[in-house]
């Protein structure tokens, strides 16, 4: 074992926090919190603790696969698994057109840095359609966003005054820097104030100082009453919304004839504590606001994102300290592609991502423009999208299906090929959620140990499959790599020259970076390169913001990045940067949605409960826990409790039921059905059941051996239920029935 401690990063959410390890024999045998880390600071939580059971794992692929005609698989080389899968991606595009190949991933919560080498490929293919994560998650905010404002924008929770999260569980979640330390210093400072609006009385809820426990489903109406509240009792901040806002009239109109107690009545929150969190907000000197999956995978979602932003506006909470900011990107998370719509179903494409829901439907049917193959990157859709039956008996009617992973998921065991890339730990990597203001960072992980023997970085894998393409001349790099290595100065000249000179180039742009820039790079570091050119455009985006961060011109923030192992500040914005950073033309936000109006208008009439008598409960499906994770820890050894992950539910639910703690339970819904272990806890309201995210994966022990502890959500969730505005599902609110199995209740 070395001695030696190394930078890396937790790879579990979207935080990425800072961590050091050592490692022996492969094994990532100490972790602890990286307190060099701009941004995390020494923080993690407990599961970045467990992360060599990613490391680890015993399901590890070694070797490029090929499957038989039985559905088999045998170990092929990496050249013939590279000349089968161009030749195979070629004839579809040559036979029926690049756009009916479709790409799902580009990285789970920390490996973007590989997925961002796959756009050279699929240009050159043709390539049109993808989708990922997002797609079932963000893009009804992010529609909304764009109107609004034109960017996302994230509360600074470390200095507010009052904190509003919305369908949002920070402590188990995490999601901004330091979260439990921060939502620690707001319970204890009697001058701040948190306030949930969610059914569940999670960990974040017992330290509010104001829980609105919805009923599921009924935050649209929760969220208008208070921007009402806002309005009727002349609570907005006048003199912002007069000099930053336009179509402030409109909305007001709409929420002056808002029934406040009506909709506490419906929501199931009492009126008066409903208005009591509605003048903490108004009163508050900043305020935050954070909306997740609880809203954002429910009915309404769009409609929610909408109103949980009108809170922070009309009170005027934006561009100062502690409250809503616009922020720096250092990679665009979202495509700048517009909306559109799919070839088969029509369905809403939004920020160049197919909803996730509605590829089933892309590729089953006889009509002309279906997706006839399919490329899937560090993503396993077969057990993250609704609907499992139907997105597995959609990847098996595919005429060719690849994918790139670094273990036999359940996708990968519907692939022609599975491709061994390797971990996050043996390659340079990073991810691209960088959304914190005024400052924000970036880190590059340096890879702790060599890839494992057999397997790839992608970057490796991308540049292989364009070679095999034929697309680039070979001797039009040569110049680029003799530029590279004089130095930056002397590479952007050649490379602007280069480029100006041969467009096609600029259509693979990852690839030429990777194959002229990359070789020069340190050691180990050759999967950078891209960096490179978005250190570029980062510079150009935000000149002054980079040069506050101490970084003087691109290819300095691209050699900070290369040097610092724990990371980088990359921005330093002024709050008055925050209007700078609106898209539109004259930098107002513009506040009136007009069919969002519409849809608040119709809340009078619509209903509040999607059950019925034969599904009389509501199951949210892939809760967030403290032994939880993305499906990429299939090792269920990591978790110390709660192995089968239980079913929760109300103690008078199971009293109606007939249930005794750690009992069976069916769960059945319109899509399908499944068995349980029982949790029973007053966190959750009666008529309101839970399972947690990350359970049903198949793990393979070393004896040959399988194990699939839990229940695999999106086993009884169902592809129809979806927003109508951006496709997104509504995994956390379907209609189910939950009944004792017979002997074990």
């Amino acid at each position: 074992m070395t001695a030696d401690w190394q930078p890396t990063a937790c790879i579990l959410c979207e935080c990425n926090c800072g961590v050091i390890v050592q490692v022996d024999d492969r094994k990532l045998v100490k972790i602890r919190g990286d307190k060099e880390h701009p941004a995390s600071q020494g923080y993690t939580c407990n599961k970045a603790l467990r992360l060599d059971h990613y490391q680890s794992s015993g399901n590890r692929l070694t070797s490029p696969l090929r499957r038989r005609h039985d559905g088999s698989y045998e170990e092929i080389d990496w050249d013939t698994a590279i000349a089968e899968i161009a030749e195979g991606f070629a004839a579809i595009r040559d036979e029926h057109g690049g756009d009916k190949i479709f790409y799902y991933g580009g990285g789970g919560q920390g490996n973007h840095l590989g997925g961002a080498y796959s756009g050279a490929f699929l240009k050159a293919i043709g390539s049109r359609y993808r989708s990922n994560a997002l797609a079932q998650e963000k893009t009804g905010e992010h529609w909304v966003d764009a109107q609004l404002y034109g960017g996302h924008t994230r509360g600074e929770f470390d200095h507010a005054e009052a904190s509003v999260f919305v369908g949002k569980n920070p402590w188990m979640s995490q999601s901004f820097p330091r979260a439990r330390v921060v939502l620690n210093d707001i319970a204890k400072d009697p001058n701040r104030s948190m306030i949930v609006i969610d059914p569940v009385v999670t960990d974040t809820a017992k330290l509010a100082d104001f829980h609105l426990r919805v009923r599921p489903g009924t935050d649209a109406w929760c969220l208008a009453a208070l921007a009402a509240v806002l309005v009727q009792e002349q609570l907005c901040d006048e003199a912002f919304l007069a000099e930053h806002v336009t179509g402030a009239e409109a909305v007001r109109e709409v929420l002056a004839e808002v029934p406040i107690g009506d909709y506490a009545q419906r929501c199931g929150v009492d009126e008066q504590l409903l208005r009591a969190a509605a003048r903490r907000i108004a009163c508050a000197a900043s305020v935050s606001v954070f909306e997740d999956l609880g809203i954002q995978q429910a009915p309404n979602s769009t409609l929610c994102s909408y109103l949980n932003k009108m809170l922070w506006i009309l009170t005027g909470n934006f561009a100062k300290r502690g409250a809503q900011h616009l922020h720096s990107s250092f990679a665009p998370l979202f495509s700048p592609a517009g909306v559109g719509r799919t070839p088969v179903t029509g369905a809403p494409i939004i920020a160049g991502l197919v909803p996730s829901n509605v590829v089933p439907q892309e590729i089953l049917t006889d009509h002309p423009d279906r997706l006839r193959a399919m490329i899937v990157e560090s993503s396993n859709p077969a057990h993250s999208v609704a609907d499992s039956a139907a997105v597995s008996e959609a990847l098996r009617s595919l005429e060719l299906l690849v994918v790139v992973d670094v273990a036999m998921t359940e996708t990968a065991r519907l692939a022609h090929y599975v491709l061994p890339a390797a971990s996050q730990f043996e390659k340079p990597e990073a991810t691209f959620f960088n959304l914190e203001f005024p400052h924000n960072t970036f880190h590059l992980r340096h890879p702790v140990m060599e890839p494992l023997p057999g397997t790839l970085a992608e970057p490796e894998i991308w540049a292989r499959l364009v070679r095999a393409l034929g697309v680039v001349d070979d001797a039009e790099l040569t110049p680029l790599r003799r530029a590279a290595a004089e130095g930056l100065d002397a590479y952007a000249q050649a490379f602007l020259v280069a480029v100006g000179a041969n467009p096609q180039l600029g259509r693979v742009l990852p690839f030429v970076l990777y194959e002229t820039l990359g070789p020069a790079l340190p050691e180990g570091l050759a999967g950078a390169a891209a960096l490179w050119g978005l250190a570029q455009k980062t510079a150009m985006t935000y000149p002054a913001a980079v040069q506050r961060a101490g970084h003087a011109d691109g290819n300095a923030l691209f050699e900070a990045i290369l040097a610092e192992k724990s990371g980088v500040t990359f921005t330093v914005h002024e709050y008055a940067d925050d209007f700078a950073l609106i898209s539109h033309p004259d930098r107002m936000i513009a506040m009136e949605i007009p069919e969002l109006l519409d849809d608040v208008r119709a809340l009078r009439s619509a209903p509040t409960a999607l059950t019925s008598t034969e599904f009389p409960m509501v199951l949210s499906a892939g809760e967030r826990r403290a032994f939880t994770a993305n499906d990429i820890l299939r090792n269920p050894s990591w978790r110390t409790r709660d192995a089968d992950g239980a079913l929760r539910i109300s103690p008078q639910d199971a009293t109606a039921i007939g249930l005794a703690d750690g009992g069976r339970v069916r769960i059945t819904t319109a899509a399908g059905t499944a068995e349980a272990t029982v949790e029973i806890t007053d966190t959750m309201l009666a008529g309101h059941v839970s399972l947690p995210n990350g359970y049903g994966v198949d793990y393979r022990e070393a004896d040959g051996s399988s194990t699939t502890p839990g229940v695999a959500p999106n086993t009884l969730t169902s592809t129809d239920w979806r927003d109508a505005y951006a496709g997104t599902p509504w995994h956390k609110h379907v209609p189910a029935r939950v009944e004792a199995v017979a002997g074990l209740g």
